[in-house]
């Protein structure tokens, strides 16, 4: 007996989802915001010739590159579903930070090289010029990582708030430096903090690839306990075994899962499956279930290690 149920598109742990749109117009005034920014450091990094602020202007374009392809993916993942695509387009989603992670972690290496190249024989910056440029970046930066907060179960938006605090701290670290140089005339920490810069892209982008690349691979959402959930649905009344259970992310913070339930008792299936749903998706965030109802019989418990004796049970 096969009994699906698919639960609506809610955000995950009780997050509400953004109005439609509401996703691809932040994206498009923060990647806007920190485009206009990166353009005005960069043009002061090469006046003053420092590398602190070039660094931390190749780091934000870095973001501006990551945001345009989350301002992207954010947009194709409003797209409505097809025949083709009966999920629709939210794993967009999945793919831009990928590609950003990847991105991140060849800046960084540019970066050091950089760095290390100039730590022998660091050239005069003016301090001054670096601390008012890079506060400027503090608040640019803290502004556009509000806009994109709360983004919880979306890594999307978990991509774009991290690199944007991490911008955030990376422009205060250069105030400091351009306090040091301003006042004790350290210029080496210019390309010190550079290399802090690309230490610190490395290690975000590090945790990004890993999360992006379990998601594309259909991975559980790292926030969801696999044996927890299974243990909640075989606890349910009337079951008396769970298997083919997967959970995976659908993107956009949308999270999906299908499971055999074997329910020998039977009863309203229409009711327990509705309400089974609504506790998946308060209980766990998981709001796209599908659940598919067996009568029982030890033959056809699980399908994957027993197809024949279920073939044989069903006729087939």
């Amino acid at each position: 007996m096969h009994q699906h149920d698919h639960g609506g598109h809610g955000h995950h742990h009780h997050h509400h989802a953004p109005p439609p749109g509401s996703a691809t117009r932040t994206f498009a005034l923060i990647t806007l915001v920190n485009l206009a920014y990166t353009i005005v450091e960069a043009a002061y990094g090469f006046l003053t010739g420092s590398l602190a602020l070039l660094s931390d202007a190749l780091h934000n374009l870095g973001d501006v590159l990551g945001l345009a392809m989350a301002w992207g993916a954010a947009a194709v993942a409003q797209w409505p579903p097809t025949e083709r695509h009966t999920y629709g387009w939210r794993r967009a989603t999945l793919l831009s930070p990928l590609a950003n992670a990847v991105l991140l972690v060849g800046l960084s290496g540019a970066l050091a090289w950089e760095a290390l190249r100039r730590l022998g024989a660091p050239p005069e910056v003016p301090g001054m010029t670096v601390i008012v440029v890079a506060a400027i970046g503090i608040a640019v930066n803290l502004g556009t990582a509000l806009m994109v907060s709360g983004g919880h179960g979306d890594l999307n938006r978990r991509g774009a708030y991290l690199h944007l605090m991490a911008d955030a701290a990376i422009s205060l670290a250069t105030v400091v430096a351009g306090v040091g140089m301003l006042l004790w005339g350290w210029a080496w920490l210019d390309p010190a903090i550079a290399l802090l810069v690309g230490v610190v892209i490395a290690a975000g982008a590090v945790g990004l690839l890993r999360d992006s690349f379990n998601a594309a691979m259909d991975a559980v959402p790292p926030d969801i306990d696999t044996s927890e959930v299974r243990g909640f649905i075989a606890g349910l009344p009337g079951v008396a075994s769970v298997h083919h259970l997967h959970i995976w992310s659908l993107g956009a913070g949308a999270v999906a899962l299908t499971a055999h339930l074997v329910r020998p008792g039977g009863g309203d299936d229409d009711a327990f499956i509705h309400a089974t749903r609504e506790d998946l998706k308060s209980r766990f965030g998981i709001d796209h279930a599908t659940l598919q109802l067996e009568r029982g019989g030890d033959a056809c418990i699980d399908r994957e290690h027993a197809p024949e004796a279920c073939a044989h049970r069903h006729g087939l």
